[in-house]
């Protein structure tokens, strides 16, 4: 759903020797259950995110992904303070054969309502997921997976359309990657919530122990988990939900909410930062923003009256050279955030600024001129009429503040009208995939540290931003990048994908997370939350304490 040229150490299996068989074990372990919850002290977290679905299959968004990273687990997983996968429901994968991985689950694995977990679960979630297909869901991470087998009840075989795809194990630890109950889920539809919570499918650390949608869940200890975070030392939790997020700092400062996770204005988190009995937790994010230009429904989208690929295009590459991402940066996130000129963040492998020497000033910069001489070349009639749609519950009160400059940035020029509305997450995610939003925004925040986390997901066939974008020259890159041995060959790869992407302007990137920062807020008697958080954290509730 990694940045900055820090040295720090990024998630990758990129380097692996495809020569001889790949590994991952568990060694020196005999149990995962290696600490004792803290009695019944019970931690709220608030935040001011939605959750789309408690079904795996249709939610990939963070707010679901906070409910679902506590209540289901994968294979693999990265553990807090590691920068590469290891076994959790599995004791290891290995390749074996150049399209063939081959994973051993753990023994005697069971869900929350007493089913077995075995083989059988595995193939089953992953034939679901590719099924359903859901848009709003994780289906397009298994774009290499050709089949799954299942020859034994701890056996799992995956056979890959591709050869020599060292990133897979990464997508088995991703939402892709969630093992739920065939006894419990359908195998072609998603699954509403209220059936999911009576039934109790939970494999994570947590299961969920109530639940009124978008307001309060209650969760408490799996004692089924058998997977390596082990036993939460907090055996209940309470997942609070907030549409102002003032009223959530102010329930931080009282001591309401213990702990804050998603999302606080820069503002915010200065001034609490003050607080003697509070701590805020930052460091470096991996998640991007971007505008989608829908391209069906943008000024002289194929489906419009007045369809004109040409003139459509350079719509996209006017506003590229319109918007002032560093003005952004400054005014709205005084520089927490940097500006982003590409969809893959500076620091990672492969990283390339396509969109600043493309376009604006050829340095960073907006150019009215240019945009201007585009859209005359063009024939293009200004004002351009830009109907802009945003989102404040998913992405924080601020959006409001970015999104009212863009719309002041692109009017200055005199060459756009826009139109500025925003819609609340839930409704938002169905929206934009029937095409309503000509323009709109969205985030990203990665799957696994990868630059081909923030290319694939964003410009293969039927992608997840569901802009009808396609074109067969990139789709043939991006495989090709996928199962390139040779770093420096993929590095060039990597490179090329942008820079024919951004000519393009499928989507226009604005201001990464990770260049700036991702804060957790905590109240002083929480433990378990590192000072400095790094572009691998998640936050997961079984290491907090509360004194």
């Amino acid at each position: 759903m990694a940045h900055s040229s820090t040295g720090r150490p990024l998630r990758s299996l990129g380097a692996v020797s495809l020569g001889t068989a790949f590994l991952v074990a568990v060694t020196g372990c005999t149990s995962s259950k290696t600490t004792t919850a803290s009695g019944g002290a019970t931690i709220t977290v608030g935040t001011t995110d939605q959750v789309t679905s408690l079904d795996p299959a249709g939610a990939w968004d963070a707010g679901s992904g906070t409910i679902e990273s506590e209540v289901y687990a994968t294979l693999l997983s990265v553990k807090n303070g590691a920068t590469e996968v290891s076994p959790d429901l599995s004791t290891g994968i290995k390749l074996t054969g150049p399209k063939e991985y081959t994973v051993t689950l753990r023994k005697g694995l069971k869900f929350a309502n007493g089913h077995e977990l075995t083989s059988s679960d595995v193939k089953f979630s992953f034939d679901r997921t590719l099924k359903i297909a859901d848009e709003n869901g994780p289906s397009s991470l298994l774009y290499n997976l050709a089949s799954v087998a299942a020859p034994t009840p701890t056996t799992v075989v995956f056979t890959l359309k591709s050869a020599n795809d060292t990133l897979f194990p990464q997508v088995l630890s991703t939402a892709a990657g969630y093992i739920v109950d065939e006894q419990t889920f359908p195998a072609d539809k998603i699954l509403d919530d209220k059936s999911i919570v009576a039934a109790k499918p939970w494999n994570g650390p947590y299961g969920v122990t109530s639940y009124d949608k978008n307001s309060l869940v209650s969760f408490s200890e799996n004692s089924a988990y058998g997977g390596q975070l082990g036993t939460p030392k907090t055996k209940n939790v309470q997942l609070k939900y907030y549409t102002d997020a003032s009223n959530l700092k102010l329930d931080v400062q009282q001591g309401t909410v213990d702990a804050v996770y998603r999302t606080l204005t820069t503002a915010d988190l200065s001034d609490l930062a003050k607080k003697k009995d509070i701590r805020v937790h930052t460091g470096s994010g991996n998640g991007i923003r971007y505008i989608v230009f829908d391209f069906n429904t943008q000024p002289y989208g194929t489906k419009t009256k007045n369809a004109d690929k040409a003139k459509a295009l350079a719509v996209r590459q006017a506003v590229a050279d319109s918007v002032d991402r560093a003005q952004l940066a400054q005014q709205v996130y005084k520089n927490s955030y940097q500006p982003l000129y590409s969809s893959v963040p500076d620091g990672l492998t492969g990283a390339d600024d396509s969109f600043k020497s493309l376009y604006g000033d050829k340095k960073g910069g907006p150019d009215k001129a240019a945009a201007a001489a585009r859209l005359k070349a063009a024939k293009v009639t200004t004002p351009v009429t830009l109907n802009l749609q945003y989102n404040s519950d998913h992405y924080g009160s601020s959006s409001a503040d970015e999104y009212a400059l863009v719309k002041t940035q692109l009017e200055a020029t005199g060459l756009f009208k826009v139109n500025l509305q925003s819609t609340e997450w839930t409704q938002y995610g169905k929206d934009r995939v029937k095409h309503l939003y000509p323009l709109y925004q969205l985030g990203w925040y990665a799957d696994y540290l990868d630059a081909d986390n923030y290319l694939s997901p964003f410009y293969s066939a039927n992608s997840w931003v569901a802009n009808d974008y396609d074109d067969p020259a990139v789709r043939a890159l991006i495989k090709k990048e996928e199962t390139e041995t040779d770093a420096g060959k993929r590095a060039d790869l990597l490179k090329e994908v942008q820079d024919k992407a951004a000519a393009q302007v499928p989507l226009l990137p604005l201001l990464p997370l990770l260049q700036g920062s991702t804060a957790i807020v905590t109240r002083s008697e929480v433990s378990g939350v590192p000072a400095e958080l790094t572009s691998a954290y998640t936050f997961r509730w079984a290491g907090l304490a509360k004194k």
